[in-house]
């Protein structure tokens, strides 16, 4: 009984299923087919407004209307105006392809498309107009790249200016030969030394020893007699060095040949050539990292470089007659506390600024040289405080530490790798890298100092 019921319901409800879909096949067929999104779209819709033709290469104008890009480039061609064909409003910039809009058109009406193409490459007046369109799209894009960047121009300029004004400081330094005219006494054994020599040698104290050049010619003295030359000497005739200041000058630059051997240099010149190796060493240590090349010379080169440094950056005040004495005697006394706690103010804060003074010091001496110096200095400070800002900015002032200590180990591994190298680095290579950190360098710097003013965003770390 059970099992009948249910083949009774079974078929029932297919029957029932079958109805239904009887019903919605009836209700289907009975309802209008929906036509394609194709058949509503005209031509017109896709047609230039100055051809009535479907659109190729459709260009929009910032008003909204859209062109063949040979209609728009014709149109401007005959009237020079940079003006909309049919609404007459002006376009901003230079007109561009909407690639959107030339992909439907390419789609939905490829042969039409297709065929005005070929017509258009046929035509040589359009192809002329096209060019001439283009042609005056790349020298306004040209222009406002030339705009946007006047800035970078006009220090490119001063750069140029700069680099013509280092070259002709070179050329003018090689071409006087002064340091040649110093080589022999700076390298030459004060025993060996002529009469000639020790009246020069005599001159570069100062103009006060002018008063006892005379009594060196009458006696002859060479080398080995100025070598034996002590203060009872001096007081005494023929010499009669009675000015005890003087006297004090005298021995104390003797002191300091004896225990060189040379003549001590007394200017840049001078010490390079005496000291090549040291003075390419020190030019870019100091640029680079100058704390650390200070301290180098406190620990190893306390008497013959640091002292004189320090001296002149931090003067200490007093009476002394200046005219008088040695510059070796008074940058060889300690310094006082208030000359320590300038100069180490000085040494944490602007270590750039102690290079700067010091080179101050020798524009007499060093009229062009000192200047580029000065230059180089101030620019250093700026990409150091540059770089200092950009920590702080974005909160990495955590990391200081650790850039500090990557830092001091690079500059140890380049300085040991600087005397490994030094003694088969050929003279005229060193003579350019110096030149070049010297009178280069500083225009580099301009360059950067520029691109972090303008764009201190861009900078990485």
């Amino acid at each position: 009984m059970r099992r009948g019921e249910t083949m009774a319901w079974e078929s029932s409800e297919d029957c029932d299923l079958g109805v239904l879909l009887d019903d919605l096949s009836d209700l289907s067929e009975s309802q209008p087919s929906k036509p394609s999104t194709t058949d509503n779209i005209s031509e017109h819709e896709f047609s230039c407004h100055c051809c009535y033709d479907i659109l190729v290469n459709p260009t929009t104008l910032t008003c909204g209307h859209n062109f063949c890009r040979h209609c728009l480039a014709l149109w401007w061609e005959s009237s020079h105006k940079n003006e909309c064909p049919e609404c007459r409003e002006k376009w901003e910039g230079f007109p561009k392809i909407n690639i959107l809009l030339r992909d439907a058109t390419d789609k939905l009406f490829s042969e039409v498309v297709q065929r005005r193409r070929a017509e258009i490459q046929a035509d040589p007046k359009i192809s002329r107009s096209l060019l001439a369109f283009q042609r005056y799209g790349d020298n306004l894009g040209r222009a406002r790249t030339n705009q946007h960047k006047g800035a970078g121009f006009f220090f490119s300029g001063v750069l140029t200016a700069l680099t013509c004004v280092a070259v002709m400081v070179l050329v003018y330094h090689w071409s006087s030969g002064v340091v040649e005219q110093h080589d022999l006494l700076i390298s030459k054994p004060v025993s060996h030394w002529t009469p000639e020599e020790v009246v020069s040698w005599l001159e570069h104290l100062g103009p006060w020893a002018e008063l006892y050049k005379e009594s060196f010619q009458q006696e002859n003295v060479n080398g080995r007699l100025l070598l034996m030359l002590g203060d009872e000497e001096l007081l005494k005739a023929p010499y009669s060095i009675e000015n005890q200041a003087h006297r004090r000058a005298v021995l104390a630059e003797l002191d300091r040949i004896k225990a060189l051997g040379v003549k001590p240099p007394q200017n840049l010149w001078e010490y390079k050539a005496a000291h090549a190796g040291k003075s390419l060493f020190l030019l870019y240590a100091l640029k680079r990292s100058p704390r650390l090349t200070l301290f180098y010379l406190y620990l190893f080169d306390y008497s013959e470089t640091f002292l004189p440094f320090l001296h002149t950056c931090c003067p200490a005040i007093t009476h002394i007659d200046q005219s008088v004495e040695s510059s070796f005697l008074k940058t060889q006394l300690e310094p006082s506390w208030r000359q320590w706690v300038e100069f180490l103010v000085k040494y944490v804060v602007l270590p750039y600024q102690l290079i700067a003074e010091f080179a101050w010091d020798w524009l007499a001496v060093h009229y062009w040289t000192s200047r580029f110096v000065i230059v180089n200095a101030m620019l250093l400070s700026v990409l150091e405080g540059c770089a200092l800002w950009r920590l702080w900015a974005r909160a990495g002032i955590r990391t200081l530490p650790h850039k500090m200590w990557n830092h001091l180990w690079k500059m140890l591994s380049q300085g040991f790798a600087f005397t490994l190298l030094w003694p088969f680095v050929p003279q005229f290579v060193c003579n350019c890298l110096f030149y070049w950190a010297l009178y280069f360098s500083p225009i580099i710097n301009i360059d950067l100092v520029v691109q972090q003013l303008m764009h201190p965003e861009t900078q990485a770390l």
